[in-house]
């Protein structure tokens, strides 16, 4: 995001009346900033992290950027347990930071700087432990913008280790509520309480959907659907963007949409109220964990049962409320990245209740490219192998020319300063936390340590052996799985992703291709050349096209008449 220039003397004059500088503190270098809330901005004590963020721009605010990859400026954590109204939480030279690792390698000069505080809850699980977490307030476990967290006003600062500073700030400011949009004609949205996980919890955890209705459903009360279940990270928007408004795309956005062969809104909604266009509903589930923004979608020892939840609860409160059709060929699974994995996992774990998948861009999953590492093999995830002379990082993300551009390492350190115990709420710590074990101290148990790489492989075992491996899932279990997932598989990705999803995807296939008694009829298509992350063979109303045609091809019978009109 580009800053922008302040101009006018208004502007300016409110500018100075912000800034505070911090006085230099004789005779002792180093740098600190105190940071506490009044009794009026919360009852009670706090136990969260703390976290002051440095810019060179107040514009956005620095906490509205804090943990995005290339656009947080530096920011600096640390945890407090009870922490009483007008009591210090102290950050300092000691304190780790992202992406520079302290204060004191901050170059001397004038900054905007704003605390914030991530609050926890604590949660008594039924499994006996007791754990500290943020509950999530219908965000998606974005804590910069978590209603109920706490922040300061931004103040301009000079910073400068070698002459010592000494800043206070005030969590005075509380983030407002979540505005859920309005229902209309075509979307309608859902929350439940989840009884399965308040007991796992013991705390209230909801699940949610948003549902596209296909045209004419008022009109023909008499028909029934099939659905389309979409899984994607946490949000409140309708399915595939759907919008009856035409919001102009930039030169830039039509570019980057033709190159990964999607469409806009606009021209989805321009498909979907056609003539000729399948009648069918479409669901983007919802289910936000105190460890992310999403859960995986399947149950999980330190997340809860949240893929029985969604199968047993959620989606037969969506089939009671809805005109679907409840029978497993009419219900079918898409989605994108985390959606991605958890699409082929829907239909992987609950094969008798999903009719087939489409599957884009998915998170790894073949463990033999957890990204760029292979989980049972490699000793470090930051290092490839030794060289006799050099260090070869292993890195995260890149662009689709393939340019490197983040390493695991950095991505770990970011994780860390972000929350302790894997309470980052960010990717590599929601893998260890959907596919992990529980650790001694009640919180998952890392695949490798965020400060050293070093990976273990007692955790990558239980990874597998629990099923979470899908492409290991799938091939040693192909004796019961293989008439179920028969022409059920579809995966999809570029062939420069830019997370290295596409190394997992190639490994899946050279599986089942091997596969026999049945064969897999799978179907791979990959993006060629340098198509990065976000690729789809087709536009998002073809996929439905294709779905439509799947259902249909595999009703057995059934009258499908009654959604066509």
């Amino acid at each position: 995001m580009k800053n922008k220039v302040m101009g006018g003397i208004g502007c300016a004059a409110i500018f100075l009346l912000a800034s505070a500088h911090a006085a230099p503190v004789p005779g002792a270098a180093g740098g600190k900033f105190e940071v506490s809330f009044p009794a009026s901005a919360h009852a009670g004590a706090i136990t969260g992290r703390v976290f002051v963020v440095v810019s060179t721009s107040d514009k956005p605010e620095p906490r509205l950027e804090a943990g995005n990859w290339g656009d947080s400026g530096p920011f600096f954590g640390v945890d407090v347990n009870a922490l009483a109204a007008d009591q210090n939480a102290v950050i300092d030279l000691s304190t780790p930071g992202s992406p520079v690792k302290s204060l004191r390698d901050l170059p001397a000069g004038d900054y905007f700087v704003e605390a914030l505080v991530n609050i926890y809850t604590e949660f008594h699980r039924a499994d006996g432990h007791t754990v500290w977490l943020h509950m999530d307030q219908w965000e998606g476990q974005h804590f910069n913008r978590s209603p109920g967290n706490l922040y300061s006003e931004v103040q301009k600062v000079h910073l400068d280790a070698a002459a010592g500073y000494d800043i206070k700030l005030s969590l005075k400011k509380e983030i407002p509520p979540v505005e859920v949009p309005a229902d209309t004609a075509w979307v309608k949205h859902l929350k439940i309480q989840s009884e399965m996980l308040t007991k796992f919890w013991g705390h209230p955890i909801y699940l949610g959907a948003t549902v596209l209705l296909p045209k004419g459903y008022e009109e023909h009360p008499g028909a029934r659907y099939p659905v389309i279940f979409q899984h994607n990270h946490f949000n409140l928007r309708p399915p595939f963007d759907f919008s009856t408004e035409d919001f102009p795309a930039s030169a830039a956005l039509r570019q980057s949409l033709n190159n990964l062969n999607r469409e806009t809104g606009y021209e989805f909604y321009q498909a979907w109220n056609s003539e000729n266009f399948p009648r069918m509903i479409v669901v983007t589930l919802q289910h936000p964990t105190p460890y992310y923004d999403d859960s995986y979608a399947v149950n999980s020892v330190n997340n809860g049962p949240y893929g029985d939840a969604l199968v047993k609860e959620m989606i037969p409160y969506l089939e009671a409320h809805f005109r679907m059709i409840r029978e497993p060929y009419a219900r079918v699974l898409t989605g994108g990245s985390t959606g991605g994995w958890e699409s082929l996992a829907a239909q992987v774990f609950y094969p008798d209740f999903f009719g087939g998948t489409w599957t884009l861009y998915p998170d790894s999953i073949d463990f033999r490219r957890y990204g760029t590492v292979n989980a049972y093999e490699d000793e470090n995830a930051f290092w490839e192998p030794k060289h006799a002379w050099v260090e070869v990082p292993r890195y995260i993300m890149r662009t689709a020319e393939g340019q490197d551009e983040i390493t695991i390492q950095q991505f770990s350190q970011m994780e860390d300063v972000l929350g302790s115990h894997n309470r980052s709420g960010e990717q590599i710590e929601i893998w260890d936390a959907a596919y992990g074990p529980i650790g001694e101290d009640g919180y998952p148990k890392p695949l490798w340590d965020k400060k050293t790489g070093k990976i273990d492989h007692s955790v990558a075992l239980y990874m597998r052996d629990h099923g979470y491996d899908l492409s290991y899932n799938i091939r040693t279990n192909w004796a019961t799985l293989g008439p179920k997932l028969r022409g059920k598989i579809h995966v999809y990705v570029g062939d420069m992703d830019n997370f290295y999803l596409n190394l997992a995807v190639y490994k899946l296939e050279e599986a089942m291709k091997e596969l026999k008694d049945p064969p897999c009829d799978c179907d791979f298509q990959y993006g060629r050349p340098m198509k990065g992350h976000g690729w789809q063979p087709t536009t998002s109303a073809n996929l439905v096209k294709w779905m439509a045609e799947h259902v249909e091809k595999n009703a057995g019978g059934e009258d499908t008449k009654q959604w066509h009109y």
